[in-house]
């Protein structure tokens, strides 16, 4: 595959940054206060901006590859049903009857024609539409096409399903938002990709905490120091800053055997693990054969929960195939949850006192473009 203009940057420069044993680095280090980690104030304002107003991945578009298809999200805290109508659209929906409220599925996927209420069978279509109420004399003058049921905004966009967890009062355009990323995700077809696991962990840690645990590549050699370490060059990769989405490209050892071969015949993602961050709490992990696909999203104070996909080309054809993508799942595994004990280890000494503020280094540049964007967006600076 043909590497980008972008790609072609990112290999001159690691490749500098290996002959001259540098790294990516900004003027200066960043003093984050602890406080953001410990407030429930600020966590409020975190759930409420970031965890309303923006797009979060909820979704393969293979989840809902056909009409009556459905999913149920509640991790952020607001229960959401997402469809596939019988013209084959896709549709988001506060799950929630506009009768008396009551929850209308608690399955967290299946196949559907209609959704009724438990309590009172109120009945809605794919598409939302009230469709019918027992004894409905009961409500003569209410306008049904009125109370159908609330609906979210919802996307697909490179194989993926995005919804925000509000009405939003202005038009979103998800195109623009995404477009800095466009072209590398574009070119994965993650569309036709085949969901081989798909996990959810909840942990006790600040999401913010289990985010910054894939902003940077410092502490790989320290904390993966028998697993991930040796499949990179420690802590020298490139942070392309798309303010708020970050692209952390950090390459493999062998990257330096491309000094030898004209540029003509470079080659970009058998180097790389390409860390892509979709602020808020998004990641498009990207391996030389498959791709991890996180998010992020507190649950409260000091608790959060991880949401992991992993995708690959096609199913596997083979016991051989199968063996193969099994290990790389259990290798990650591994991995994560090395970074997660530290996490929560973190979060048990956070109310200690002996830190007022958390030093991100001039090369943790993801750490730091990341709070950026948080603080920014906490301000109505950063808006989709």
């Amino acid at each position: 595959m043909a590497i980008s203009t972008q790609e072609r940057d990112i290999i001159r420069e690691i490749l500098e940054m290996a002959e001259t044993k540098t790294t990516h680095m900004l003027p200066e280090v960043m003093a984050n206060p602890v406080t953001n980690y410990t407030s429930p104030e600020q966590l409020d304002k975190e759930i409420n901006t970031l965890f309303r107003k923006f797009p979060l991945v909820m979704g393969h578009v293979s989840d809902l590859a056909e009409p009556g298809d459905f999913l149920t999200h509640d991790a952020t805290g607001v229960p959401i049903l997402i469809t596939r109508t019988q013209d084959g659209e896709l549709k988001a929906f506060l799950n929630v009857c506009r009768h008396r409220g009551a929850r209308l599925e608690d399955k967290p996927c299946g196949k559907a024609r209609t959704f009724s209420c438990p309590y009172h069978s109120w009945t809605y279509g794919l598409d939302g539409k009230l469709r019918g109420m027992p004894q409905a004399f009961g409500f003569d003058g209410v306008d049904k096409s009125k109370i159908g049921l609330k609906e979210l905004p919802v996307w697909e966009r490179f194989g993926l399903i995005w919804v925000m967890p509000s009405v939003p009062d202005h038009e979103v355009d998800i195109d623009a938002w995404l477009a800095p990323l466009a072209e590398q995700l574009n070119g994965l077809s993650l569309g036709t990709h085949h969901v081989f696991r798909k996990w959810e962990l909840h942990k006790n840690m600040s999401w913010r905490l289990l985010l910054e645990g894939f902003q940077e590549s410092y502490h790989f050699c320290h904390a993966h120091r028998d697993t991930a370490c040796a499949g990179y060059l420690d802590n020298q990769s490139v942070h392309l800053n798309f303010n708020p989405h970050v692209r952390h490209a950090l390459p493999q050892p062998n990257i330096v055997e491309l000094r030898d071969k004209p540029e003509s015949e470079w080659e970009y993602r058998k180097y790389f693990m390409t860390q892509n961050y979709i602020f808020p709490a998004n990641f498009v992990q990207v391996q030389t054969d498959h791709v991890y696909i996180h998010t992020v999203i507190p649950t409260g104070p000091g608790t959060c929960v991880f949401q992991c996909m992993m995708l690959i080309a096609e199913a596997p054809a083979t016991e051989k195939a199968e063996r193969y993508f099994t290990k790389n799942y259990d290798l990650i595994r591994v991995v994560f949850e090395e970074d997660f004990v530290i996490g929560e280890g973190i979060q048990k000494g956070l109310a200690s006192g002996a830190n007022d503020d958390f030093l991100f280094g001039k090369f943790e540049c993801g750490l730091q473009f990341g709070q950026a964007a948080i603080d920014a967006a906490l301000r109505g600076e950063i808006a989709v």
